[in-house]
């Protein structure tokens, strides 16, 4: 069974180690013995507009994007927005961006949200950055 607290590391590892293709052999040959073993996962970037800065928007996203097992981080933009990474399980994902982001903590007021897909290391657990 999957378990959201494994190690973005680990798992990159261990499907690294599944799709590695023995000299002589096809990707899909490979691959496909060890594809059905590898649990789902999505990552995306989200830029959150609106008022969002000061109201606590990055510690209350640390705290849902932890509680849901996700990995990532969130910081605030000089253009007054915030923006995260979020990865893990597609649903959870989805959870966080839509239900959660879309909302926010109590004081916020939220007035625009875009996600994209994102192909970078997501890191390790959930964290807090500086603003850029």
């Amino acid at each position: 069974m999957f378990s959201r607290s494994a190690p973005t590391a680990l798992f990159r590892l261990k499907f690294a180690a599944a799709t590695s293709v023995p000299s002589g052999h096809s990707m899909s040959a490979a691959a496909s013995p060890n594809s059905a073993s590898l649990p789902p996962s999505k990552t995306v970037r989200v830029e959150i507009k609106g008022r969002v800065q000061g109201v606590f928007f990055r510690d209350w996203t640390v705290e849902n994007a932890r509680e849901l097992g996700l990995y990532g981080w969130v910081r605030n933009r000089r253009n007054g927005s915030v923006e995260a990474v979020f990865s893990g399980d597609p649903d959870d994902v989805q959870d966080m961006v839509e239900r959660r982001c879309r909302v926010g903590p109590p004081s916020a007021v939220v007035t625009g949200i875009a996600s994209f897909p994102w192909n970078e290391d997501p890191g390790q657990g959930f964290q807090r950055k500086p603003t850029v």
